[in-house]
């Protein structure tokens, strides 16, 4: 038998071992051992090679396997693995905050906690914010995700899936409206200053019915919902979001998780959505593409607040992991290096303007209802023929039913791995940010005709 055979043979057997002993409660889009990963594109052991849009949600945003930041990542394999928190400091640990504190999106974000995922930050977040305020409510949004873990789960309201029969989850938490037009069943040329305004006063409504400000420790906002929907924020209502916790001495949590480090980068320079408002983070939330695919987050905080707390009351044991801090300051220089957010900016100008010329075709107007999102954090949203929810603005008769499921299949047919999003029939962009030209319209003109053929088929 030839190696190439032995080695088919070999994965197979894998395959079904995965088959067989990987719990059911992981789903995937594709089947088969993803087994090398360069740049925007990813090969399977059958030999597929994948443009890859999705970036493990998000994560590569530097591309798979980045040479520099994983020889960054090799080399500090080689020095020091493991430095646990509570026993010493690291040096590349000092090393990311110093290439941090010039990059954060406030000047006031000056202390770093550094852990492993980014329900871990969100867990870490909610309990600096009671520990900090004595108060035990937060708030989040509608359409939120925030992770899977219990505090994390109980704050996540894009899809029951992540929490279905887990219940009692943690208590104190209530829900607030997000200034997205299929939440309010209205047309997607509703103006954000109507839909903010109406999030700001059910706000309102929400600290004088259910949830008093003097027992209200925190709100909890992406600046762009994820797993929602793909959703900006209006700068507005962020704004109006800090006057009401500096109103009520509410902290208020940024979560950029997912949004932060250039995805929804809305200018050159800009590493973080939240700067588009201008608003104050009390407490930053980073994961994701901060280590390029090697684990760890941040909760990233100030001072005058996080000096209060007693030591050892954060922790864990692999906070801050040598290697995954080596990784991520790495990430900061290929950044500054590279010019990543040039590129962020003419490649989203390119996929947004692909996108909105598929919305115009007639042929297909009638069936693309949003596309929307910031850097290259972009979701398109398609009309349903029917719905489960009552009255349904995205109803358009004669729209093929399940179409963001049918055409993200279809893209992985085609070699290009995507994902849908959301309650509804949204399909999100998350190519890497250094993306080529040449790639990303590939990857758009594939989108294009799995669109194409979904609508043909009905």
């Amino acid at each position: 038998m030839s190696k190439g055979a032995e080695q088919q043979t070999d994965y197979k057997a894998l395959r079904e071992l995965g088959v067989k002993h990987v719990t059911k409660g992981v789903g995937r889009i594709t089947e088969g051992i993803m087994v090398k990963g360069e740049g925007s594109y990813v090969r399977y052991d059958d030999g597929r090679h994948m443009l890859d849009f999705t970036c493990g949600i998000g994560v590569t945003n530097l591309g798979h396997a980045n040479e520099r930041v994983s020889r960054a990542a090799a080399d500090q394999c080689l020095e020091l693995v493991h430095a646990q928190c509570s026993i010493a400091l690291n040096e590349p640990y000092l090393r990311l905050i110093e290439r941090l504190l010039p990059v954060m999106p406030h000047a006031s974000l000056d202390s770093f906690f550094f852990w492993n995922s980014g329900s871990e930050a969100v867990e870490a977040a909610i309990k600096m914010a009671r520990t900090l305020t004595g108060r035990q409510n937060v708030i989040c949004m509608q359409g939120a995700y925030h992770g899977r873990t219990y505090g994390a789960m109980a704050l996540t309201t894009s899809k029951t899936i992540y929490f279905q029969g887990t219940g009692p989850l943690m208590p104190g938490v209530f829900t607030t409206p997000f200034p997205f037009w299929h939440h309010f069943n209205v047309a997607p040329t509703t103006s954000p200053e109507v839909l903010t305004e109406q999030c700001l006063a059910q706000l309102d409504l929400l600290l004088a019915q259910q949830t008093a400000p003097r027992d209200t420790a925190a709100i909890i906002v992406e600046p762009v919902i994820g797993e929602g929907g793909y959703v900006p924020a209006p700068p507005a209502f962020l704004q109006g979001l800090r006057d009401v916790c500096d109103k009520h001495g509410m902290l208020l949590i940024v979560d950029e998780v997912q949004s932060g480090f250039g995805r929804a980068s809305s200018a050159p320079g800009r590493l973080f959505a939240i700067e588009e408002s201008g608003v104050r983070p009390d407490i930053l939330l980073l994961a994701k593409g901060l280590g390029n695919g090697f684990p760890i987050s941040a909760v990233v905080s100030w001072r005058g607040l996080t000096d209060r707390l007693k030591p050892g009351s954060m922790g864990g044991t692999y906070a801050g992991n040598a290697v995954s801090c080596a990784a991520a300051a790495k990430v900061l220089e290929v950044f500054k290096e590279d010019n990543i957010l040039d590129n962020v900016a003419a490649r989203s100008n390119q996929l947004v303007n692909y996108l909105n010329s598929l919305k115009q075709d007639p042929a297909l107007a009638p069936y693309i209802l949003d596309v929307r999102g910031s850097g290259l954090m972009i979701g398109v949203e398609f009309a349903t023929p029917t719905s489960s929810f009552k009255n349904d603005v995205a109803i358009v008769p004669g729209a093929p039913p399940n179409m963001a499921s049918r055409v993200a299949k279809k893209c992985i047919d085609k070699g290009m791995l995507i994902l849908t999003t959301s309650v509804y029939e949204v399909i999100r962009f998350i190519p890497p940010l250094n993306v080529s030209e040449a790639d990303l319209k590939k990857g758009c003109e594939i989108f294009a005709e799995a669109v194409r053929e979904v609508v043909k088929q009905g």
